[in-house]
């Protein structure tokens, strides 16, 4: 609808007349024709009447009545007559239907810019009392309120509306439904839109320009607190420097009130998100270990995020040395006198022994005290002295009593993927230690979903992104079930400046090339016939699950489905029913040894991944009778290095380890060649496992296999990878499961291809 002051230079006399508009209520019938479904409904629109007030004696002017219906009609009203969809009530006086949809925002937009321009062009508009679509001047001034929350100087409060006469409404709930409503805020503030109607009260309006709305909503978004009983928004003091933002919006004409110099107090924006812009911060000295420069750059960013009081993730790809990073920070920590304090590492407890050499390696003037194993009771007599405490996630939340005793210089959570579950004991525990900085190393920080970041960051800096269910609203299902890209952005934007992420390709120049390759291999006779008779079966009791509980509850029973499946497609011995017994062929495992055989004849050294310990029993069983020395690593293993050191030394060529028990903590940089023997929807612990090999010290061109059936469950499991590596590399890239759906489902128990 173009409202412009073309209409009032189209009036080229005055008329003999007063026109006269009445905005009115009124109830239509719509008529919807859709092929054989027809159906008429009543329902209640904004109609107008238009009336000519001529003076006594004066004869009617047919041609400037005409003129004036066209100049009102230039403003959006539609005559009714030429709408053959909808149907006025017999006896009404109305003439026009302000819009067809009854949109609010369009109806709004009639009243605040074409009633003024109407009535100074001499028009009366005499608007209904029960009009429902009531605007108050655009002109409104807005005022914004902040106080500090009770017994918390950290949190505050936020109130954001309108003075009408001098009376105070907070718009802040209605923008909220209107955030949390809208199916897309970019279709709500497009451009081409005049105005958007924010409620005022039952039935009236404030037009407020769309591209004002966008910066208020982007301010609420990113602010990301609570709403709490008063209609006031919660929020961290981190967050607070972005009140300025609602200054711009208002072009500084806004009306401050309570704790007005908090705005100024937000890390987020002195952080740059580019660790070049970061100030050099030397090596310290005492550090034994030449940093590469990706590495110096790590360094900077840690010290210049602990200057700031912020916390953050170090997320550098596997291999790149964030165990040298974090230990030249807390060198340089110790070396400032800062670290007053000892530092404690959370780490999985196959990592415990790895920090322990790598400290003792980089810095040995470091006092290290390690709480592991039964007789852990007597280190904590240490521990106050200690400058670096190690110890594991599971003991943290067994002696979670004696690690609350102390106030630690760092937490650091090694691995921090590990506390992804905000429900689990090991997240409570984490987050009930005392410290003044916080730091998580995870190569994989969006394993799944976006709920695992939400995890990490409630860790880190407790409310920055809000409350769980808020989250999962506003950010998490926006972006993974309905891929809003204005929503990824303000996420994106939100957590940047705390998340460093290289990837090799970008930093380790030196690297040699890896070469990821899929080699699918088709099931023939009784094995196929035993894979599509458990599908067939399978895929049967999962839709009743689902048809029973729904498909949010039915995670167990469509795992524990796609399991038999994949067992089928590794090896049918694997499968504790007496029809698979009888099968004797096995294609996967029949391609993994005529590839060993042929990648061992050109001088490869091999590392063989596979989910199921019992599946690498049946290839250790298998490798024997060939001659081919290897070694196994799985959850059960006590001395992981012992077999470590064994495989890079060259005593075995082959070496099978668990999913599990291998994807970190690992340093194998003399194989060449991984192979994943059952491929997992999980792209994270495949690529961890994979960078066992290839990582820093990697000297050889690295060959990944990944083994499938073709045609198989595990065809379709590749595909969801992709989706899962895209939802992290949004998040994580400069400028994260993907649950499954009943398609998805459908897709992963789709028959084997024909003959």
């Amino acid at each position: 609808m173009d409202m412009t002051n073309s209409s009032v230079a189209a009036q080229k006399r005055p008329f003999p007349f007063v026109p006269r508009i009445r905005p009115f209520v009124e109830s239509v019938y719509v008529d919807r024709s859709a092929g054989l479904c027809d159906h008429t409904r009543e329902e209640d629109a904004a109609v107008l009447s238009l009336e000519f007030d001529y003076p006594a004696g004066a004869s009617r002017d047919s041609a400037a009545e005409m003129q004036a219906r066209y100049m009102l009609e230039a403003f959006g009203p539609v005559e009714l007559e030429c709408m053959e969809d909808f149907a006025i009530a017999p006896g009404s006086t109305a003439e026009y239907m302000v819009h067809i949809e009854t949109d609010v925002h369009q109806l709004c937009a009639f009243g605040a810019y074409a009633v003024p321009q109407l009535r100074a062009m001499g028009w009366h508009v005499d608007i209904d009392p029960d009009y429902r679509w009531h605007v108050v001047s655009s002109d409104t001034p807005w005022f914004a309120s902040v106080a500090s929350a009770e017994q918390d100087s950290d949190w505050f409060s936020l109130e954001l509306g309108v003075d009408i006469d001098g009376r105070r409404v907070n718009l802040l709930p209605a923008l909220l439904d209107m955030m949390d409503g809208a199916s897309s805020l970019r279709s709500l503030v497009r451009a081409t839109r005049r105005c958007v109607a924010v409620p005022v009260d039952d039935n009236h309006y404030l037009p407020l320009e769309p591209k004002r709305l966008k910066t208020v909503f982007g301010v609420l978004l990113e602010l990301y607190g609570e709403e709490t009983p008063a209609g006031r928004m919660q929020f961290a003091r981190s967050r607070a420097g972005l009140l300025c933002r609602l200054e711009d919006a208002f072009d500084e004409d806004l009306d401050w009130d309570g704790d007005k110099p908090v705005r100024g107090s937000d890390v987020a924006y002195a952080l740059p998100t580019n660790p070049l812009e970061i100030a050099d911060a030397p090596a310290p000295a005492e550090l034994r270990a030449t940093l590469r420069p990706y590495q110096h750059e790590g360094l900077s960013w840690l010290q210049h995020l602990r200057s700031h009081g912020a916390n953050g993730i170090l997320a550098d790809d596997m291999g790149l040395g964030k165990t040298l990073q974090t230990i030249a920070h807390l060198v340089a920590e110790k070396a400032s006198d800062r670290a007053d304090r000892p530092s404690l590492v959370v780490a999985p407890t196959s990592l415990v022994g790895n920090w322990k050499r790598e400290l003792r390696k980089f810095a040995p003037h470091l006092a290290v005290v390690v709480v592991h194993g039964p007789k852990r009771a007597s280190q904590w007599d240490y521990v106050a002295y200690a400058d670096v405490v190690i110890s594991t996630y599971p003991l943290v939340v067994r002696d979670r009593e004696c690690f609350e005793q102390f106030d630690y210089h760092f937490v650091i959570l090694d691995e921090a993927q590990t506390i992804k579950n905000r429900r689990s004991q090991a997240h409570k525990a984490c987050c009930a230690l005392s410290a003044r900085h916080r730091l998580c190393l995870s190569g994989t920080p969006v394993e799944n979903d976006l709920g695992e970041l939400w995890s990490l960051f409630q860790f880190l800096m407790p409310g920055m992104l809000g409350d769980p269910q808020r989250f999962r609203d506003t950010f998490q299902a926006p972006i993974e079930r309905k891929g809003a890209e204005e929503r990824l952005d303000m996420l994106r934007e939100r957590v940047s400046p705390y998340i460093l992420r290289r990837n090799k390709e970008d930093v380790a120049k030196d690297l040699p090339p890896k070469t990821e390759l899929v080699r699918a291999v088709e099931l023939t006779g009784e094995q196929r016939d035993l894979y599509e008779s458990i599908r067939v079966a399978a895929h049967a009791r999962v839709r009743r699950t689902i048809a029973k509980k729904g498909i949010s509850s039915s995670t167990i029973a469509i795992l524990d489905a796609l399991m038999k499946l994949r067992q089928v497609c590794c090896d049918p011995r694997l499968v504790s029913m007496r029809t698979a017994a009888a099968v004797k062929q096995s294609a996967k495992y029949e391609l993994l040894m005529d590839m060993l055989t042929t990648q061992l004849a050109k001088g490869r050294r091999i590392l063989v991944f596979s989910q199921f310990t019992s599946m690498l029993s049946l290839i250790a069983e298998g490798l024997e009778p060939l001659g081919i020395r290897h070694l196994s690593l799985t959850g059960s293993t006590r001395d992981r290095q012992a077999r470590v050191d064994a495989f890079e030394s060259g005593r075995a060529d082959v070496f099978l380890i668990s999913l599990k028990a291998g994807g970190t903590g690992l340093n194998l940089t003399s194989a060449d060649t991984v192979i994943h023997y059952d491929p997992w929807w999980n792209p994270a612990a495949q690529a961890q496992a994979t960078d066992r090999a290839y990582r820093i010290g990697q000297t050889k061109p690295v060959f990944v296999y990944n083994l499938i059936i073709a045609g198989s469950v595990e065809e379709q499991m590749l595909a969801l990878q992709r989706r899962k590596r895209h939802l992290a590399q949004s998040i994580l890239a400069p400028r994260g499961g993907v649950r499954l759906d009943s398609t998805e489902v459908d897709s992963l128990f789709a028959p084997l291809p024909g003959d």
